[in-house]
């Protein structure tokens, strides 16, 4: 089973870059169905407080889990250590939350059908990625399986 983790298979590096590229797909066609309301500058305080909060969470969690140790693809890096402190101690996947409030802020500015549709595609992208994320990490860390007992996935103390 450890061998899984140094050497996945190719078709679940393939899975892997597919949700990848979903997921910037995604974000980028959230970020043009946002733009006639960002041009206008109809920024509803709404949006504001998603986009801001989605920042934060973005930056706490960039505090604990710095750029080097991660990647954007699901297979854990080689060299990465497993990060539990921040926003970790709660949540497995801040960074996936934090994308998933500022996507939210762009639905929110969006035609709601469109919007909101690109956007639970992208929640559902997200999850399958942590799903195959969480499956590499628990075969790298001996203490990941534990860890996720006591941490919800994206929300905290919900999922």
């Amino acid at each position: 089973m450890a061998s899984m983790a140094l050497f996945p298979t190719q078709k679940s590096l393939r899975t892997g870059t597919l949700l990848v590229l979903l997921q910037l797909g995604l974000l980028l066609l959230l970020t043009l169905l946002a733009l006639p309301a960002l041009f206008r500058f109809a920024l509803p305080l709404s949006a504001w407080l998603l986009a801001m909060t989605a920042v934060t969470l973005a930056l706490w969690t960039l505090r604990h889990n710095r750029l080097g140790n991660f990647s954007i693809h699901p297979k854990p890096k080689g060299s990465g250590v497993l990060v539990t402190s921040g926003p970790y101690r709660w949540i497995r996947h801040p960074m996936y939350s934090s994308v998933l409030l500022g996507a939210a802020a762009l639905a929110w500015l969006s035609n709601p059908l469109a919007g909101w549709t690109a956007w639970t595609a992208l929640a559902i992208v997200l999850l399958w990625k942590s799903v195959l994320e969480e499956t590499w990490l628990q075969q790298r860390h001996a203490g990941y399986t534990a860890y996720m007992q006591h941490s919800k996935r994206f929300l905290p103390w919900v999922f």
